[in-house]
């Protein structure tokens, strides 16, 4: 059996068409409802909607990227079961739709972390990219954000301050914009909301926060089992830790636990060449085995690491990551199981 080909597409407003999507050869659309507030109840007819116009381009809305996890949910505080239960009422209106894997991700405060999304490649084009320097500049010289400083060794404290030393305000503006922006549907965060946000994590650690993840699943995997559903976490971009807050789902030993403290069949993984990549600690061939039939959902996307640990969305073949053997294996598991996996290729430039 092959893997099913689908591309992201963000909605109507999306500059790319789904003309152009089908253009690609994707057979299946990955989309979300953006333009509804987080935690929210997505609507059957929201949701029909979408799928409508999808349909009507000649695609099938094969994958949703994402069901966002409100942050009393990862916080488990104020009203979190209330939560929980409008999205497990998405995850019901969802699959009375026919849409069958659920993405979503449980990364605190930010989704994916960048510092620069028109870094200049060689031959002209632009990429995203993340660097030490630049983070640490703007967490302990524009957020300020308390005990910063203790967050980093000596020479990424060095070279933040040289950096700042010299950046223009409109550097710092634009560094600013692009750490604290925030996920697909939510508005440009000040820097006081960011750190009222982070704030909410202080007394939260991998532990804890693991906990937490641990029981949003345990609460959502009876109903995904019920319907069909396959759920599949995105892993944490980039997987260490970053703003003083705790990642969880970055390495072998998180996926161990993950699916083995939430032995459900719905319990699964979207496999993230890219987010996982950037971690040195990550042997991907290795993971693929390890997570094996619990790869629900493929990301495709290479990055290039360099001696500080910053990395750059590289060239399909030529970063870091043995894109090859990778896919040897994640074609391996396409042969031991039933359905066709769904791939997509990731951000990148």
């Amino acid at each position: 059996m092959r893997m099913r080909p689908t591309w992201r597409w963000f909605g109507p407003g999306d500059p790319v068409s789904l003309s152009d999507v089908r253009q690609t050869g994707a057979q299946g659309v990955v989309s979300a409802l953006h333009h509804l507030p987080h935690g929210e109840v997505w609507p059957g007819e929201e949701i029909e909607k979408r799928k409508a116009e999808i349909r009507a381009a000649g695609l099938s809305w094969d994958v949703v990227e994402s069901v966002t996890v409100h942050e009393s949910i990862k916080t488990r505080t104020g009203n979190y079961r209330q939560w929980i239960d409008r999205y497990r009422q998405t995850l019901r209106n969802l699959a009375a739709s026919g849409i069958r894997i659920v993405t979503y991700n449980f990364m605190p405060v930010n989704d994916w972390t960048r510092t620069n999304l028109d870094y200049p490649m060689p031959d002209g084009s632009k990429a995203l990219y993340f660097n030490w320097f630049d983070l640490a500049m703007f967490d302990i010289y524009v957020l300020k954000r308390k005990g910063a400083a203790g967050n980093y060794g000596e020479t990424v404290l060095r070279e933040a301050e040289k950096r700042h030393r010299t950046a223009s305000p409109t550097q710092l503006e634009r560094l600013t914009d692009i750490i604290t922006f925030g996920i697909p549907g939510e508005k440009k965060r000040t820097l006081a909301q960011m750190r009222a946000k982070l704030e909410a994590y202080a007394d939260i650690d991998h532990a804890a926060l693991r906990e937490n993840l641990t029981h949003f699943l345990r609460e959502i995997t009876p109903v995904a089992d019920e319907l069909g559903l396959k759920l599949a976490i995105h892993p944490d971009d980039p997987p260490f830790d970053i703003l003083g807050l705790p990642r969880i789902v970055g390495r072998a030993e998180d996926f161990d636990y993950l699916l083995s403290a939430v032995p459900n069949p719905s319990n699964g993984i979207c496999f993230c060449t890219g987010s996982l990549g950037a971690g040195p600690q990550n042997d991907l061939v290795q993971l693929v085995r390890q997570i094996g039939r619990r790869i629900h959902f493929v990301h495709l996307r290479n990055v290039s690491r360099d001696a500080d640990g910053n990395f750059v969305e590289a060239d399909h073949l030529a970063g870091d990551v043995d894109m090859y053997a990778v896919m040897r294996e994640i074609l391996a598991v396409q042969q031991r199981v039933a359905e066709p996996i769904p791939f997509r290729p990731d951000h990148g430039h």
